[in-house]
């Protein structure tokens, strides 16, 4: 068994030749938001993954073992539901006031352009139906939102760059 206790993410800045060649292992939600859970990688290695409390794996992100060894994370296809605005009968906020609803409800969500992807659930299933969206099920990976306090989420602007929105409004300094 191999231990595994470190994360790198995505945006880590690995160089590709050690991405390429790292074993992988293939990872649905529910375990990607564990800190503490066991898996086999392509490797065929058994892995024991004790992360601090709170990490959330991401497609991408890199598990670095004992040993030294990486293994990449990939976001497995499970089962989904994927929410689509009707072009017949819907308006341009349909699918932002979906994505408004579910949140309120506190329900984990991927938002895309022009789809919102979250687990299956008959109710809410129900609830988008009859707000006239397209609702379908699906095996796909699913990346939901961090969240707007979540840290080190793939999402947040922090990881990426820092906008000066002081200097958009014209604030001398």
């Amino acid at each position: 068994m191999l231990t595994v206790n470190k994360r790198l993410s995505a945006a880590h800045g690995l160089a590709s030749v050690l991405v390429r060649r790292a074993a992988t292992v293939s990872l649905d939600w529910d375990t990607r938001s564990k800190s503490r859970f066991d898996a086999h990688d392509s490797a065929g290695r058994h892995l024991a993954v004790f992360l601090p409390r709170g990490t959330v794996l991401r497609g991408g992100d890199m598990l670095v073992a004992e040993d030294g060894s990486m293994i990449r994370v990939e976001a497995a296809p499970q089962a989904v539901l994927q929410v689509r605005a009707c072009p017949a009968h819907g308006t341009a906020t349909d699918l932002p006031r979906a994505a408004y609803h579910l949140g309120n409800r506190h329900v984990q969500l991927e938002v895309q352009a022009d789809c919102l992807q979250l687990e299956p659930d008959a109710v809410l299933a129900d609830m988008l139906r009859r707000r006239h969206l397209i609702v379908t099920e699906a095996q796909a990976p699913f990346e939901p939102e961090a969240g707007a306090y979540g840290a080190g989420g793939g999402h947040g602007h922090a990881d990426h760059h820092d906008h000066a929105h002081d200097h958009a409004h014209g604030h001398a300094h």
